[in-house]
Protein backbone atom coordinates (compact mmCIF):
# COMPACT_ATOMS: atom_id res chain seq x y z
CA UNK A 1 0.00 0.00 0.00
CA UNK A 2 2.79 2.41 0.96
CA UNK A 3 4.60 1.64 -2.29
CA UNK A 4 1.44 2.38 -4.21
CA UNK A 5 1.06 5.72 -2.45
CA UNK A 6 4.65 6.63 -3.18
CA UNK A 7 3.98 5.59 -6.77
CA UNK A 8 1.22 8.20 -6.99
CA UNK A 9 3.70 10.84 -5.99
CA UNK A 10 5.69 10.91 -9.24
CA UNK A 11 3.22 13.61 -10.13
CA UNK A 12 3.01 16.66 -12.28
CA UNK A 13 1.17 19.93 -12.58
CA UNK A 14 -2.62 19.57 -12.70
CA UNK A 15 -5.01 22.20 -14.04
CA UNK A 16 -7.86 23.29 -11.77
CA UNK A 17 -10.53 25.97 -11.59
CA UNK A 18 -12.64 27.50 -8.81
CA UNK A 19 -16.15 28.10 -10.18
CA UNK A 20 -15.28 30.29 -13.18
CA UNK A 21 -11.90 31.50 -11.94
CA UNK A 22 -8.42 30.26 -12.81
CA UNK A 23 -7.02 32.18 -9.83
CA UNK A 24 -6.98 29.03 -7.72
CA UNK A 25 -4.25 30.41 -5.46
CA UNK A 26 -6.90 32.69 -3.96
CA UNK A 27 -9.03 29.76 -2.84
CA UNK A 28 -6.45 27.16 -1.75
CA UNK A 29 -3.42 26.97 0.53
CA UNK A 30 -1.18 23.92 0.04
CA UNK A 31 1.80 22.82 2.14
CA UNK A 32 3.67 19.53 2.58
CA UNK A 33 1.50 18.51 5.54
CA UNK A 34 -2.01 19.89 4.90
CA UNK A 35 -4.25 21.68 2.40
CA UNK A 36 -6.85 24.39 3.12
CA UNK A 37 -9.64 24.87 0.58
CA UNK A 38 -12.49 27.35 0.28
CA UNK A 39 -16.08 26.11 0.42
CA UNK A 40 -17.81 25.86 -2.97
CA UNK A 41 -15.97 25.59 -6.24
CA UNK A 42 -17.03 23.44 -9.18
CA UNK A 43 -16.11 19.86 -10.10
CA UNK A 44 -12.82 21.24 -11.43
CA UNK A 45 -11.90 22.19 -7.86
CA UNK A 46 -12.47 18.63 -6.59
CA UNK A 47 -9.11 17.59 -8.12
CA UNK A 48 -7.41 19.00 -5.00
CA UNK A 49 -9.23 16.59 -2.72
CA UNK A 50 -8.95 13.67 -5.14
CA UNK A 51 -5.18 14.05 -5.48
CA UNK A 52 -4.32 14.93 -1.87
CA UNK A 53 -6.73 13.08 0.42
CA UNK A 54 -4.52 9.94 0.59
CA UNK A 55 -1.50 11.97 1.68
CA UNK A 56 -2.67 14.77 3.99
CA UNK A 57 -5.67 16.38 5.72
CA UNK A 58 -7.76 18.44 3.27
CA UNK A 59 -9.69 21.08 5.23
CA UNK A 60 -12.60 23.14 3.92
CA UNK A 61 -12.88 26.46 5.75
CA UNK A 62 -13.52 30.18 5.47
CA UNK A 63 -11.31 32.91 6.94
CA UNK A 64 -13.02 36.05 8.29
CA UNK A 65 -16.16 34.76 6.58
CA UNK A 66 -14.54 34.97 3.12
CA UNK A 67 -13.46 32.34 0.62
CA UNK A 68 -10.13 33.93 -0.37
CA UNK A 69 -8.23 31.82 2.14
CA UNK A 70 -5.18 31.47 -0.11
CA UNK A 71 -4.57 35.23 0.03
CA UNK A 72 -5.30 35.64 3.76
CA UNK A 73 -3.38 32.71 5.28
CA UNK A 74 0.23 31.65 5.01
CA UNK A 75 1.79 28.41 6.21
CA UNK A 76 4.24 25.55 5.81
CA UNK A 77 4.56 22.07 7.31
CA UNK A 78 5.45 23.57 10.72
CA UNK A 79 2.68 26.12 11.15
CA UNK A 80 -0.18 28.23 9.82
CA UNK A 81 -0.61 31.99 10.31
CA UNK A 82 -4.07 33.55 10.11
CA UNK A 83 -5.11 37.23 10.12
CA UNK A 84 -6.68 38.58 13.33
CA UNK A 85 -10.05 38.87 11.51
CA UNK A 86 -10.31 35.05 11.61
CA UNK A 87 -13.20 34.08 13.92
CA UNK A 88 -12.67 31.83 16.95
CA UNK A 89 -14.92 29.20 15.36
CA UNK A 90 -12.91 29.17 12.10
CA UNK A 91 -9.64 28.96 14.01
CA UNK A 92 -10.90 26.08 16.16
CA UNK A 93 -12.18 24.20 13.10
CA UNK A 94 -8.83 24.59 11.27
CA UNK A 95 -6.73 23.73 14.35
CA UNK A 96 -8.76 20.55 15.05
CA UNK A 97 -8.43 19.36 11.45
CA UNK A 98 -4.66 19.87 11.10
CA UNK A 99 -1.92 17.53 12.36
CA UNK A 100 -0.86 18.14 15.99
CA UNK A 101 2.65 19.14 14.90
CA UNK A 102 1.27 22.18 13.02
CA UNK A 103 1.05 25.35 15.13
CA UNK A 104 -1.89 27.61 14.25
CA UNK A 105 -1.55 31.26 15.22
CA UNK A 106 -3.47 34.50 14.65
CA UNK A 107 -1.45 37.65 13.90
CA UNK A 108 -2.33 41.26 14.78
CA UNK A 109 -1.05 42.92 11.61
CA UNK A 110 -2.23 45.96 9.65
CA UNK A 111 -1.36 44.24 6.35
CA UNK A 112 -3.83 41.45 6.98
CA UNK A 113 -3.72 39.65 3.61
CA UNK A 114 -0.84 37.53 4.85
CA UNK A 115 -0.81 35.30 1.76
CA UNK A 116 -0.06 38.35 -0.41
CA UNK A 117 2.61 39.76 1.93
CA UNK A 118 4.52 36.59 2.85
CA UNK A 119 5.88 33.68 0.86
CA UNK A 120 7.58 30.70 2.46
CA UNK A 121 8.70 27.12 2.13
CA UNK A 122 9.70 24.94 5.10
CA UNK A 123 13.00 26.78 5.65
CA UNK A 124 12.86 30.41 4.48
CA UNK A 125 10.26 33.20 4.26
CA UNK A 126 10.32 36.40 2.21
CA UNK A 127 8.11 39.14 3.60
CA UNK A 128 6.69 42.55 2.62
CA UNK A 129 9.20 45.27 3.68
CA UNK A 130 6.55 47.09 5.80
CA UNK A 131 5.43 44.20 8.04
CA UNK A 132 5.78 44.81 11.81
CA UNK A 133 8.91 43.64 13.62
CA UNK A 134 6.65 41.64 15.95
CA UNK A 135 5.01 39.92 12.96
CA UNK A 136 8.46 39.02 11.62
CA UNK A 137 9.31 37.36 14.96
CA UNK A 138 6.03 35.39 15.01
CA UNK A 139 6.68 34.20 11.43
CA UNK A 140 10.18 33.00 12.36
CA UNK A 141 8.92 31.33 15.54
CA UNK A 142 5.70 29.68 14.28
CA UNK A 143 6.85 28.62 10.80
CA UNK A 144 10.44 27.82 11.95
CA UNK A 145 11.95 29.77 9.05
CA UNK A 146 14.63 32.37 8.37
CA UNK A 147 12.92 35.65 7.44
CA UNK A 148 14.07 38.22 4.84
CA UNK A 149 12.37 41.51 3.91
CA UNK A 150 12.32 41.59 0.13
CA UNK A 151 10.55 42.80 -3.02
CA UNK A 152 10.11 40.89 -6.29
CA UNK A 153 10.50 42.88 -9.54
CA UNK A 154 9.78 46.04 -7.53
CA UNK A 155 6.58 44.59 -6.03
CA UNK A 156 6.31 44.54 -2.24
CA UNK A 157 3.56 41.88 -2.39
CA UNK A 158 5.99 38.98 -2.52
CA UNK A 159 3.24 36.39 -1.96
CA UNK A 160 1.34 37.52 -5.05
CA UNK A 161 4.24 37.55 -7.48
CA UNK A 162 6.03 34.29 -6.69
CA UNK A 163 5.38 30.69 -5.77
CA UNK A 164 8.00 28.50 -4.06
CA UNK A 165 8.47 25.01 -2.64
CA UNK A 166 11.56 23.37 -1.11
CA UNK A 167 12.52 22.26 -4.63
CA UNK A 168 12.36 25.49 -6.63
CA UNK A 169 10.41 28.65 -7.36
CA UNK A 170 8.62 30.62 -10.08
CA UNK A 171 8.80 34.43 -9.91
CA UNK A 172 7.36 37.47 -11.72
CA UNK A 173 8.43 37.54 -15.42
CA UNK A 174 10.08 40.96 -15.07
CA UNK A 175 12.41 39.85 -12.25
CA UNK A 176 15.96 40.70 -13.37
CA UNK A 177 18.69 38.05 -13.51
CA UNK A 178 20.58 39.79 -10.67
CA UNK A 179 17.44 39.79 -8.52
CA UNK A 180 16.78 36.13 -9.33
CA UNK A 181 20.34 35.29 -8.25
CA UNK A 182 19.91 37.23 -5.01
CA UNK A 183 16.55 35.61 -4.19
CA UNK A 184 17.88 32.20 -5.17
CA UNK A 185 20.82 32.49 -2.77
CA UNK A 186 18.53 33.67 0.06
CA UNK A 187 16.09 30.82 -0.54
CA UNK A 188 18.73 28.24 -1.49
CA UNK A 189 16.57 26.94 -4.36
CA UNK A 190 16.67 27.38 -8.15
CA UNK A 191 14.33 30.08 -9.50
CA UNK A 192 12.94 30.87 -12.93
CA UNK A 193 11.00 33.94 -14.06
CA UNK A 194 7.80 33.12 -15.90
CA UNK A 195 4.03 33.42 -16.17
CA UNK A 196 0.95 31.34 -15.37
CA UNK A 197 -2.64 31.30 -16.71
CA UNK A 198 -1.62 32.21 -20.28
CA UNK A 199 0.61 35.18 -19.52
CA UNK A 200 -0.52 36.36 -16.08
CA UNK A 201 2.29 37.70 -13.89
CA UNK A 202 0.31 37.13 -10.66
CA UNK A 203 2.03 33.79 -10.00
CA UNK A 204 0.66 33.36 -6.46
CA UNK A 205 -2.92 33.48 -7.70
CA UNK A 206 -2.49 30.99 -10.54
CA UNK A 207 -0.18 28.40 -9.00
CA UNK A 208 -0.41 26.29 -5.83
CA UNK A 209 2.55 23.97 -5.20
CA UNK A 210 4.29 21.77 -2.66
CA UNK A 211 7.29 19.42 -2.95
CA UNK A 212 5.53 16.76 -5.01
CA UNK A 213 2.48 18.24 -6.74
CA UNK A 214 1.39 21.50 -8.35
CA UNK A 215 -2.02 22.85 -9.31
CA UNK A 216 -2.31 25.61 -11.91
CA UNK A 217 -5.24 27.66 -13.20
CA UNK A 218 -7.20 26.14 -16.07
CA UNK A 219 -5.94 28.82 -18.50
CA UNK A 220 -2.30 27.78 -18.05
CA UNK A 221 -0.62 26.82 -21.33
CA UNK A 222 1.35 23.63 -21.98
CA UNK A 223 4.56 25.67 -22.17
CA UNK A 224 3.90 27.26 -18.77
CA UNK A 225 3.12 23.84 -17.29
CA UNK A 226 6.39 22.37 -18.57
CA UNK A 227 8.30 25.29 -16.99
CA UNK A 228 6.46 24.63 -13.69
CA UNK A 229 7.18 20.89 -13.81
CA UNK A 230 10.86 21.53 -14.53
CA UNK A 231 11.61 24.15 -11.90
CA UNK A 232 9.63 22.36 -9.16
CA UNK A 233 11.20 19.00 -10.15
CA UNK A 234 7.82 17.35 -10.66
CA UNK A 235 8.73 15.17 -13.63
CA UNK A 236 11.14 12.69 -12.09
CA UNK A 237 10.77 10.44 -15.14
CA UNK A 238 12.21 12.82 -17.75
CA UNK A 239 15.95 12.84 -18.53
CA UNK A 240 17.56 16.00 -17.18
CA UNK A 241 19.52 16.86 -20.36
CA UNK A 242 16.28 16.99 -22.32
CA UNK A 243 14.74 19.18 -19.62
CA UNK A 244 17.54 21.72 -19.62
CA UNK A 245 17.33 21.99 -23.43
CA UNK A 246 13.59 22.47 -23.20
CA UNK A 247 13.88 25.07 -20.48
CA UNK A 248 16.55 27.01 -22.40
CA UNK A 249 14.46 27.10 -25.55
CA UNK A 250 11.37 28.19 -23.58
CA UNK A 251 13.26 30.98 -21.82
CA UNK A 252 14.78 32.12 -25.13
CA UNK A 253 11.34 32.45 -26.67
CA UNK A 254 10.10 34.44 -23.68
Amino acid sequence: EQGKKQGCRTTMAIRAQFENSSEIGCFAKLTNSYCLLAHGGSDHFKVFENELIDHMPVVYSSIAGTRIIGRLAVGNKHGLLLPNTTSDQEMLHIRNALPESVRVQRIEERLSALGNCIICNDYVALIHPDLDKETEEIIADTLKVEVFRQTIAGNALVGSYASISNQGGLVHPKTTVEEQDELSSLLQIPLVAGTINRGSDVIGAGLVVNDWIAFTGLDTTATEISVVENIFKLNSGTPSALLSNMRNSIIDTM
